[in-house]
Formats: structure tokens, C-alpha cells, sequence
């Protein structure tokens, strides 16, 4: 079993990074976007960074073309180097 080493939250501004892509891809885009920042503030690789569903339905709840504008989310990185990313209720 893993031991944790890092516990964060992030309250995450989505829509200024989603503007810039066609309508059809926000969620794709904020699904990425979430695993490279959270990559570069854990200092892991952007494979080690796994997403929790609650996240993945939070963003596409209203389709792919109107993901939030905020999120905030719970960044758990773990001593073998994984990341593990849910939604803060």
C-alpha cells in the first residue's frame, strides 16, 4: 500500500483555457487540460495523473460544448508517484 506524500486542493478556472477551441471540444479539451496541470503542480508525468469518474461527469454533465466554468478538485499524489484526482463536494 501506497503512503501519501502530498494532499492538495485546486479550485480550477476552466473557461479562459476552453475559449480558443471549437465548442464540440471543451470537455475533451478541460478533461486534458486538468491532467496537465495537475502533471505540472505534482510533478509527475501526465500518465501517472488519474482521474476519478466523479470528475470525468462533473465536466460532460452538460455536454460536450458547455463544460463549468469552475471546478475544484482533491489532487492526492502517492510516494510511488501516482496521482489520484476526485471532485471536492
Amino acid at each position: 500500500m501506497a503512503k501519501i506524500e502530498v494532499e492538495r486542493i485546486y479550485s480550477m478556472q476552466l473557461d479562459h483555457n476552453l475559449k480558443r477551441y471549437p465548442r464540440w471540444l471543451r470537455a475533451k479539451k478541460a478533461v486534458k487540460y486538468i491532467k496537465k496541470f495537475l502533471s505540472r503542480h505534482m510533478k509527475v508525468p501526465v500518465e501517472n495523473v488519474k482521474i476519478d469518474a466523479s470528475i470525468n461527469e462533473k465536466i460532460w454533465e452538460r455536454g460536450s460544448e458547455e463544460p463549468p466554468s469552475w471546478i475544484r478538485i482533491r489532487a492526492v499524489k502517492f510516494d510511488d508517484g501516482t496521482v489520484e484526482v476526485e471532485l471536492v463536494k
